[in-house]
């Protein structure tokens, strides 16, 4: 892992968190896939050597609840969501070069053999600890199969963690109160001899590497609390039969190994998988994941995991733990996305408010703008809020009024008007310093670790291309000045080619079919960001608009469906209109459902009223941050510049380890103007920048009120 500025001489792989095998997929599942697709796509077009893989989680005790629900095996349940993820990903263009499952014969070999490693290195001991048990049913309960009382917080917790209040990871024997989940009787703890690894040993590495540790802030400064507090060693093993065996057991204790054992050394198996297939030759990977296993890349390659937010701590504590004492290659970075949400609430799969991913495509949508719009819509570890309105709102405003048309119009005047792509000596200046400028907001994304920031770089270049069009009005000058339209068409086809290349990572699909239209040889999958600057070369075939409008009657019936769908649904529950949440479906390694009814509790309103007197006494105003920076010494706290209209003002606001900082320039928000000045680690704050909620969501605008705007 070099650190240097992508693209790098060494193999990087990048990673998807794993999908665990319990239930269908909905678009808030496919953010963190198809931003882990953008970014390798916008990898492989900067020349970077990229694996791209991922697998279906399969262990863990929903998954033998729920088969033996359904009577039948856990492995057979588990295997037949795993196919229907791989046939589901490459709908939404989302290609992974493997796609496995942690239950397959190279995951057990590989997570056995890492397993003995840690052993042989002293890293495991064994303890006895207290187990759940259920004394009624005479069972044993691992994990999920107990609830009861967060020892930290005292909110509702799960067996192995704190899902509705603190997040932090449970070991056995830390609930208190607790239940069974299979027969709702009380449980008691019996003492049981399980495995421990000795992540508390590892305290000083892990600092040191969140300090080297690339990707989303959240990622990196979450994580530094809980070695604040002490890290706890962990228990790898469990009391079922569904997994992978703890090696060397005799089988007394029917001891399997904790799914966040075998979850993540699936990104090695599918690594392993990858190079068997295509060779060593086109991809090595022990070259990328073992430290000294080749001589041209000793420190091994770049590995980028793609994650939900909720599953920080397993990346950036567990791992690379687990990578750091067996001579595995340390991630390079952890980009951890935010939920999303559906007009304004959270995804409930038992009531059946959600788009699903096969529901979308079957109401004929393309693929690349659920793409755009996912990737686009917010930095990556920001919440996204999906609905129909918004949906329509950015294709037809983005996709189809600003790429679209550009593309669209002049594609169409250069084939009525020439027979190809008109050649001129060369792009003219502007242009070319503009492609120029497109090419670095490119690669400065995809060194940032924002996928927004890829979009942004082609859709600001496509913006530039109908000023340019507009300006130069081409269609006057075929008769007057038939050299100088040749120049403005050619420029304009360039700058065509530069947005198929540069837009590949987000609309693959139809950047191939632009790609077509510009008569180019080859594909644009293949195609780096040389080919940006090379100008049109093809003969141009007549081109066809590549995004659709979509009107406001289509969003009407869809809100409409979806209305009546959870309306059913909670009329077959008994109609009472309850909010509570389901329970969250897996266990294993990921948990980007965006089901989020139940991520917070609602603080009952206050019965204290204030008078509309008091209320005019405050200055509330539309802000725009100028510009964010941390201040010294504080963990949460950012120095931002805000315009407030009349003037630019310094407010200190404690967003650091809940926003991308370079995402925050350009933001408008919502100010306290004359709340008193205050002096916090030496910079004085001159107002209070408005957030919802423990996650800091910014207030804002729904239109187009500017700076200074007065909120009443």
């Amino acid at each position: 892992m070099s650190h240097d500025d992508f693209p790098t001489d060494d193999p990087a792989v990048v990673t998807c968190g794993l999908p665990y095998a319990n239930g269908d997929l909905h678009i808030g599942h496919l953010r963190t896939y198809v931003g882990g697709d953008v970014y390798r796509r916008a990898l492989e077009r900067l020349g970077q050597e990229t694996a791209f893989v991922s697998g279906s989680d399969m262990h863990g005790t929903p998954v033998a609840v729920n088969a033996e629900q359904e009577g039948v095996s856990p492995e057979q349940f588990a295997l037949d969501w795993h196919e229907q993820y791989a046939a589901t990903f490459p709908k939404f263009n989302v290609e992974f070069d493997n796609y496995g499952h942690t239950h397959d014969e190279t995951n057990t070999e590989l997570t056995q053999e890492l397993v003995r490693d840690l052993d042989e290195a002293g890293h495991l001991y064994e303890k006895e600890i207290m187990v759940a048990y259920d004394p009624v049913d005479d069972q044993y309960l691992p994990d999920r199969y107990v609830e009861g009382t967060c020892p930290y917080c005292g909110a509702h917790a799960r067996g192995d963690e704190c899902d509705e209040g603190c997040q932090r990871h449970l070991e056995p024997g830390e609930v208190e109160d607790p239940e069974s989940t299979i027969t709702g009787n009380p449980a008691e703890y019996r003492e049981r001899t399980h495995k421990f690894f000795d992540v508390s040993e590892f305290s000083e590495y892990l600092s040191g590497f969140l300090d080297r540790l690339e990707g989303t802030s959240n990622a990196r400064n979450q994580p530094r609390e809980w070695i604040e507090q002490g890290l706890q060693d962990w228990c790898i093993t469990r009391d079922m039969d569904w997994g992978i065996d703890y090696p060397g057991d005799d089988g007394e204790q029917d001891l399997v190994l904790y799914v966040w054992v075998d979850a993540p050394i699936e990104y090695i198996s599918s690594t392993k998988q990858y190079s068997e297939r295509v060779g060593a030759d086109a991809f090595d990977w022990e070259a990328a994941w073992k430290e000294g296993a080749s001589d041209a890349h000793p420190e091994g390659g770049e590995i980028v995991h793609v994650i939900g937010r909720d599953i920080i701590q397993h990346h950036t504590i567990f791992w690379p733990a687990m990578l750091e004492a067996t001579d595995h290659t340390e991630p390079r970075a952890v980009m951890a996305s935010g939920f999303v949400t559906l007009g304004g609430k959270g995804f409930s799969t038992s009531r059946d408010r959600a788009v699903w991913a096969d529901e979308y495509l079957d109401e004929g949508f393309h693929p690349d703008p659920l793409r755009y719009y996912l990737a686009t819509n917010g930095g990556f570890q920001q919440d996204v809020d999906f609905s129909w309105e918004k949906f329509r709102d950015r294709v037809n405003t983005e996709l189809v009024g600003t790429v679209g048309n550009f593309l669209y119009r002049s594609l169409l005047f250069a084939h009525r008007n020439y027979d190809d792509a008109p050649i001129a000596e060369a792009t003219s200046d502007e242009v070319d310093e503009r492609i120029e400028e497109a090419i670095a907001d490119f690669e400065a994304a995809v060194n940032d670790y924002s996928v927004r920031a890829v979009g942004d770089a082609v859709t600001d270049l496509a913006r530039f291309g109908n000023e340019y069009i507009q300006r130069s009005e081409p269609w006057k000058l075929v008769d007057d000045d038939p050299e100088e339209a040749a120049q403005v068409i050619h420029d304009c086809v360039a700058i065509a080619k530069a947005i198929a290349v540069l837009f590949e990572p987000v609309a693959p699909e139809k950047c191939e079919r632009l790609w077509d239209q510009l008569g180019e040889d080859g594909s644009v999958h293949e195609a780096t960001v040389e080919a940006a600057r090379e100008g049109p070369a093809g003969d141009l075939a007549e081109p066809t608009e590549l995004f659709e409008q979509i009107e406001d009657e289509r969003v009407e019936a869809l809100n409409e469906k979806l209305e009546s769908r959870v309306a059913d649904t909670e009329d077959g529950e008994g109609g009472d209109g309850d909010e509570s949440e389901d329970e969250p479906a897996d266990e294993g390694a990921t948990d980007d459902s965006g089901d989020t009814d139940d991520m917070t509790d609602i603080e009952p309103l206050s019965d204290d009223r204030i008078s509309f007197d008091d209320f005019q006494e405050l200055d509330i105003r539309i802000g725009r941050i100028e510009d964010a920076e941390g201040i010294e010494g504080a963990d949460d706290l950012l120095k931002l510049r805000v315009d407030l209209g009349a003037e630019t003002r310094t407010i200190v606001a404690g967003l650091k380890q809940l926003h991308d900082v370079d995402d925050l320039p350009g933001t408008k928000v919502v100010v306290l103007a004359n709340m008193e000045k205050a002096e916090l680690f030496g910079v004085e704050s001159n107002g209070m920048v408005l957030a919802a909620g423990e996650e800091a969501d910014l207030l804002t605008t729904y239109e187009d009120a500017g700076p200074g705007t007065k909120v009443k």
